[in-house]
């Protein structure tokens, strides 16, 4: 009985030192902003994340990564459920090129290339400027909650490393929620357009 005790506690405690490895491959959001501008609000966010060795082995064999950074505005209402007033996604594409030797890093329209990995990361980990909430969206005077994360889309894998990531952390990433709470959260106002006035002719 004894020694079943203590082989119990031994894999109790490789157990823990298993998921705390596989946490530190997360994501973790490191700072975000939400602020007011001329066309709406737009989030600046830090990301701080390395990918395993299997996921830079999978993407320098051409297959590329789909990340997704979402972006979310609830307004809380205390005797109904919470309204989510907006909910955004960005989906940046990591792959490599071995013609070119170029890793290329892809949102939307805009296309970067970059001579090494490292140097692709630095830019994935940074979201600048991302417009999230349009100026003719209404909001309320209310308080309300955002939140942003960013994940790794495994679904967008091919079928083989799809069913790897469902047993294997090797090919997952992904951060939690960051929650924080925007007080009478306003918009900037709209820009008024102002006309000179003219100078009447003389008589």
């Amino acid at each position: 009985m004894r020694r079943l005790a203590v082989l119990t506690g031994l894999l109790a405690a490789l157990a823990l030192c298993a998921s705390g490895l596989a946490r530190a491959d997360d994501i973790e959001v490191r700072e975000v902003t939400l602020r007011a501008t001329e066309d709406g609000l737009v989030v600046n966010a830090d990301f701080a994340f390395e990918l395993t060795p299997r996921l830079a082995e999978v993407v320098a064999n051409g297959v590329p990564l789909y990340f997704v950074v979402e972006f979310e505005l609830t307004r809380r209402r205390v005797f109904w459920f919470d309204e989510r007033a907006v909910a955004r996604r960005l989906q940046p594409r990591l792959s490599y090129h071995p013609l070119s030797r170029q890793y290329r890093l892809s949102t939307g329209l805009l296309q970067q290339n970059f001579a090494s990995l490292e140097e692709a990361l630095n830019v994935l980990k940074r979201v600048r400027n991302w417009l999230v909430v349009d100026r003719t969206t209404p909001l309320s005077g209310d308080d309300y909650e955002a939140a942003v994360r960013m994940r790794l889309d495994t679904a967008l894998l091919p079928k083989p490393f799809q069913l790897s990531a469902l047993t294997s952390r090797d090919l997952t990433l992904e951060s939690p929620w960051r929650r924080f709470t925007m007080r009478a959260l306003q918009q900037a106002p709209a820009p008024v357009e102002t006309r000179e006035p003219q100078p009447r002719d003389a008589k």
